[in-house]
């Protein structure tokens, strides 16, 4: 099982960092077999993202982390890249490298075409880095020819137009950079290989009838080769989110495993359930699999599962493990907040101790569950016939079927750990852990006669709807308002998005382009940069965000998806978590259950949602 490489902003400036180290040795002891540490630039051209790792400051850090991984069996490999033309300028203020001047689709920057000094300083900067991971006695490397690379731009016929070596043989300068690599890793140590074998772009770019050709010549020169989807027009492909099926490259791995003469081959995809990673192993299709967000998710995942022990399970949402952003958010995750280095995973000792979790959402699920785990007598009121709160009503959103399963095993958990849980019971007063929920905020629209309008909730919940236009209103830009949306053109009904934002969903992050594609297959009118100020009489009233100019659009039912507010009288007494305290996302809900579980058992009165969290560093 790999722990593949990805960014997780967690640097001191350019080098890995104690953090980085916690990191992956917590994955290291959780039983994963193959860590691949942040992939690093190997040449000072190349800065993707503010605390991108650099390999010439890496060489400490990768120390540190064999040093932590190595007495749990785990092999480390540095990942070594350069993002060419994808990268950014925005750090060093020079000119992005690319084969050629073919402008990035994203940013629509227009790179330098490479020639060949900057050629024999990227290979050259490949051999330092693989010279440095060797004197820091890594067991390897991974070259990055995947989704975001340089080396895949010249692979590619949308990137690459050379008319030189470079251009008539696309290979070249990935066979270069692969012989001056294993010529200073030397004997026995590893050679893997990150390849883009569909760019998902039929008409120039890498397809898998063009990668089976590559593999082919590629797959004798490494050690390991890891199949990937994915380039800079379908940067989503690498890593999708849940509309897109777990393993969905499991089709393309097995096709490539057998032209790649005996070479182990990793799967890699969204694999997220250990069955179906069994699975692979056992029907042939990869000769090791990649559970990267798994493993984020639970970083026991291993250890779990050879115990028998249910894994936290990720909900492929990418809400919190994505993190190039402009906000340099650290790598977390939804089900699983972290506080790598710090106490975020440990509570004081709670036997002998009685405490009284207020509300079953997953803040007091999660701190139930906590509290149980250090040994206190649990007791769970919830005044709903179920537990789950929000988390089972997003799961009836398109692509977040998996929250459903979270929402399971944080019941199963505190089943298993004896919490005793009374539904249909509201709370007495007081309670140590208050999470009852939040409650609808009122209008902050005018509702005129004939105006007929729902909550978000209800909707999730099987309301019926009357007949006609249905506008969904979205202050928010979360993932609610657009899965309502296409939830309900789904249904065939006649679908508008209401934001004040200038696009659909707008904290969206790594689903923000995709969400807006399905919403325009789908039909749904994209009202954006406009406020609702009424609805009624079978029309919606908006107003240009920027010019005031109002205009209507006709609308039968309005759909609230704007935040609740916290449940009136939920502060009553003890510690309040989730929305209790503001409207929260699953990852602050989860996060601020776990907190005030450790607030009750050290003795604290604070809101989890005061407490401080994780302490960042330049």
């Amino acid at each position: 099982m790999l722990f593949g490489p990805h960014e997780t902003n967690l640097g001191r400036r350019r080098a890995l960092s104690e953090r980085h180290v916690a990191y992956y040795a917590r994955r290291a002891a959780g039983g994963c077999g193959i860590v691949v540490t942040e992939t690093a630039s190997v040449h000072g051209s190349d800065q993707p993202y503010e605390r991108a790792p650099l390999a010439a400051d890496c060489g400490p850090g990768w120390a540190d982390v064999v040093a932590a991984c190595r007495p749990s069996g785990t092999l480390v490999l540095a990942g070594l890249g350069h993002t060419g033309g994808q990268g950014s300028s925005a750090h060093t203020q020079a000119a992005l490298w690319a084969p050629s001047r073919v402008p990035d689709v994203v940013t629509r920057e227009v790179p330098m075409e490479m020639e060949q000094p900057e050629i024999d300083a990227l290979v050259a900067g490949f051999a330092a880095a693989a010279r440095s991971a060797a004197a820091a006695d890594l067991d390897g490397v991974e070259v990055d020819a995947g989704a975001r690379s340089l080396l895949r731009q010249f692979a590619s016929g949308l990137t690459n137009t050379r008319t030189d070596a470079y251009g008539t043989d696309r290979l070249l300068l990935l066979r270069q950079v692969l012989a001056a690599v294993r010529g200073e890793l030397g004997a026995g140590r590893v050679l893997a290989l990150r390849l883009s074998c569909d760019e998902r772009a039929p008409w120039a770019g890498i397809t898998p009838p063009a990668a089976a050709e590559h593999v082919a010549e590629l797959a004798p020169l490494v050690d390991l080769l890891v199949v990937v989807r994915g380039s800079g027009v379908a940067p989503s492909a690498y890593r999708p989110d849940g509309h897109t099926p777990p393993g969905f490259n499991a089709g393309l791995t097995r096709t490539l495993r057998a032209v790649a003469g005996g070479t182990p081959v990793a799967l890699q995809g969204s694999v997220v359930d250990v069955a179906d990673a069994q699975r692979a192993l056992a029907d042939g299709i990869a000769d090791a699999v990649e559970m990267t967000r798994a493993q984020i998710a639970d970083a026991d995942l291993v250890a779990k599962a050879r115990a028998g022990v249910p894994v936290r399970p990720c909900t492929l949402c990418n809400q919190a493990c994505q993190v190039r952003d402009v906000r340099n958010p650290l790598v977390d995750c939804v089900v699983d907040p972290a506080d790598e280095g710090g106490p975020g995973h440990v509570c004081p000792p709670g036997a002998g101790r009685e405490v009284l979790v207020v509300g079953g959402g997953p803040a007091g699920m999660e701190a139930a569950r906590a509290l149980a785990a250090a040994g206190a007598a649990v007791r769970l009121v919830e005044r709903g016939d179920r537990l789950g709160g929000a988390l089972s009503l997003v799961a009836a959103l398109p692509g977040r079927a998996r929250f459903a399963a979270f929402a399971d095993w944080l019941a199963a958990e505190c089943a298993r750990l004896g919490v005793r849980v009374e539904l249909g019971t509201e709370a007495p007063d007081g309670g140590d852990v208050r999470a009852p929920g939040g409650r609808p905020r009122p209008p902050e629209f005018a509702v005129e006669e004939g105006g007929v309008v729902v909550t978000a909730a209800q909707v999730l919940a099987g309301a019926e709807l009357p007949a006609g236009p249905i506008v969904v209103h979205d202050p928010a830009g979360g993932p609610v308002g657009p899965g309502i949306a296409e939830l309900l053109a789904a249904a065939g009904r006649e679908v508008a998005v209401v934001t004040p934002d200038e696009v659909i969903g707008a904290r969206l992050a790594g689903d923000l382009a995709p969400a807006n594609t399905r919403l325009l297959r789908a039909g749904v009118r994209r009202e954006t940069a406009s406020l609702l100020r009424s609805v009624g009489a079978g029309e919606a009233v908006l107003v240009d965000r920027w010019t005031g100019e109002p205009r209507s659009i006709p609308c039968a039912v309005l759909v609230d998806a704007g935040p609740w507010l916290p449940d009136a009288g939920s502060r009553g007494g003890g510690v309040a978590a989730g929305d209790a305290v503001a409207p929260r996302t699953v990852l602050e809900a989860v996060l601020e259950g776990r907190r005030a579980a450790r607030a009750v058992l050290a003795g604290g009165t604070a809101d989890a949602g005061a407490l401080p969290g994780p302490t960042t560093h330049p």
